[in-house]
């Protein structure tokens, strides 16, 4: 294209030598290389659909009731009041159903728990001697000493005489309770002139019931008895009467034995007349000290029956067994009149009551 210029001297356009037409203005200018640009793309619509946040609100809603979006909001205001009704009615239900169950369920759970504490076995018993030197006692042999033996023991010291003894081979008797406050029958029927010597062991009772039980009855089963083989003692005799906590019987047991031996009202009487053991429900140990005495001169072995109650009903007499689970043997032994030796000390010095049998002391063995 070429311009001339007009008179006034404004230069005007004329068509090119071809006959072309004057272009039209479009508003774009050329690159720089001459391209002309792309219009510019439409604007994305928004992301969410270009609705209002309350029609928003009712689609999402619509959605999850189930309801046709293009329902009124009256219809879908009774659908939702509907479905929060039946989901309410649901969770009452629901309450319903496990109040209803709950006395139910409680009652079969206890009587479940009940029938397993009933089988359990209602206790076990076990025996020891007593443990450690007694502030008196006697220990008994089945030989003599030799020279050499009776010479480390009166020599020594008086202290390590109960220890000594127990590496050769020594059983440990001691002196049963003075029984100062039981009834004069009772005294009439222990009363020789001497003190008594006994077998003392210590009696456990554990149980693992959950409910009580009461042990308030004992016999004496299977008592056998032979002449004892021991032909040695030696002994600590007490300076006083000595009383223990706990119960004696003699073998065979004598009327109302065992009885209590507690320096209190109601000594010499039967233990089980007044007195129970009671373990399980919370209390699972229970025991008692025992004196037991043989006849003079006899080893005894013998067994024991106790007599309990349950909290399921449940009363009879049971055979106590050892951990093995045989029937619990228990020795008993009294010192015979016709001893090899005899030693006694203490108060007075070493004395060999064999060749002194006036010697102090002597007459309490």
């Amino acid at each position: 294209m070429t311009t001339t210029a007009s008179p006034d001297g404004t230069p005007e356009p004329r068509p090119d030598d071809d006959g072309g037409a004057p272009a039209e203005p479009t508003g774009q200018h050329a690159d720089a290389d001459g391209d002309t640009p792309p219009p510019p793309a439409d604007p994305p619509p928004p992301a969410d659909g270009g609705g209002r946040p309350d029609e928003r609100f009712e689609a999402l809603v619509s959605d999850v009731l189930g309801v046709d979006p293009d329902a009124s909001r009256r219809k879908k205001l009774r659908w939702l009041s509907v479905k929060a009704a039946v989901g309410l009615l649901g969770v009452l239900g629901a309450v319903w159903v496990a109040y209803f169950m709950i006395e139910p369920s409680t009652v079969r759970e206890n009587e479940t728990n009940t029938g397993i504490d009933a089988a359990k076995t209602p206790f076990t018993v076990s025996v020891r001697p007593e443990e450690g030197a007694p502030s008196t006692w006697a220990m008994v042999l089945d030989r003599k000493l030799t020279a050499d033996e009776t010479r480390r023991l009166t020599t020594g010291d008086p202290g390590s005489a109960f220890s000594y003894l127990r590496e050769l081979g020594g059983r440990p008797l001691v002196y049963a309770s003075v029984m100062e406050h039981a009834p004069d029958r009772y005294e009439r029927n222990t009363r020789d002139g001497r003190l008594e010597l006994t077998d003392a062991f210590k009696m456990t009772v554990l149980s693992t019931r959950s409910s009580a039980v009461v042990i308030d009855g004992w016999k004496t089963t299977d008592i056998t008895c032979h002449k004892s083989t021991m032909q040695t003692v030696v002994a600590l005799p007490p300076q006083g009467g000595a009383t223990y906590q706990g119960i004696r019987l003699h073998l065979p047991p004598r009327a109302d034995e065992p009885v209590l031996t507690d320096d209190a009202e109601g000594q010499g009487e039967s233990y089980f007349g007044t007195h129970y053991i009671e373990v399980g429900g919370g209390q699972p140990s229970g025991g008692l000290r025992v004196e037991a005495i043989a006849p003079p001169g006899q080893a005894c072995e013998w067994g024991i029956k106790v007599h309990y109650n349950d909290s399921y009903q449940k009363g009879e007499w049971l055979q106590l067994k050892d951990a093995k689970g045989k029937p619990l043997r228990i020795r008993t032994e009294s010192v015979p009149a016709d001893l090899q030796q005899k030693w006694v000390f203490g108060s007075v010095a070493w004395t060999p009551c064999h060749k002194n049998p006036e010697g102090s002391l002597c007459d309490l063995v």
